[in-house]
């Protein structure tokens, strides 16, 4: 793995644990179907397969009722300042709207980030913000790692050509997940930086 130079942040599953009752509302009045999930995360990646199969409907209610009824880590900003320290820019990119992340924003007065994309700036879902955050912060994709805690996360971060680094938040999950080849793997954001500097004492190790 190259030298890392830059670490791309979706809010869901990496930086606050998040309700999937909104996610499913919307959901379902997209699809016509009720589903159940225990997990944010899932739930929300789910949602965005069914506004890419159908077009971005407003949603903006939901995805800022999602943001406050959001439990933030509390490592976030420890471990980003840790990151800043290190040279490592972090960079928001996230399928929300611009409203929703401007509220997860105020929620987290601390947190301090290089850059952000939503679906708004980007133009897009999924992919699109990653790929914009590249572009727009002139990044190498195999510098740069996104994390995410579901396979729909791991497909989105292979497409933009970053490392895909999997937050292990549900252990039984995160079995299933290895799967899928994740570049590596971190059970908090409080190990992101030590990850980190391990990838680069490998990739420059010192010498006697």
């Amino acid at each position: 793995m190259e030298t890392i130079e830059a670490v791309l942040l979706e809010p869901v599953g990496c930086l606050a644990e998040f309700p999937a009752g909104p996610f499913l509302e919307i959901a379902a009045r997209l699809s016509g179907r009720k589903q159940t999930s225990r997990s944010g995360s899932r739930a929300y990646w789910h949602l965005l397969n069914l506004m890419e199969a159908s077009g971005c409907p407003s949603i903006e209610r939901y995805e800022i009722e999602a943001v406050e009824a959001a439990v933030i880590y509390e490592d976030v900003s420890p471990a980003l300042s840790q990151l800043k320290a290190m040279g490592v820019r972090r960079i928001i990119a996230s399928s929300f709207c611009n409203a929703a992340i401007a509220r997860f924003l105020e929620r987290c007065p601390d947190l301090e980030v290089d850059g952000i994309w939503n679906r708004d700036t980007a133009g897009g879902i999924k992919a699109a913000p990653l790929v914009q955050a590249l572009k727009g912060a002139s990044l190498r994709p195999e510098r740069t790692m996104f994390l995410t805690d579901t396979a729909e996360g791991l497909k989105v971060a292979a497409s933009a050509g970053v490392h895909a680094i999997l937050m292990m938040n549900d252990p039984d999950e995160s079995r299933r997940l290895a799967a899928h080849n994740p570049a590596g793997g971190i059970v908090s954001l409080h190990e992101l930086p030590d990850f980190i500097r391990f990838v680069r004492a490998k990739k420059h190790p010192a010498t006697l």
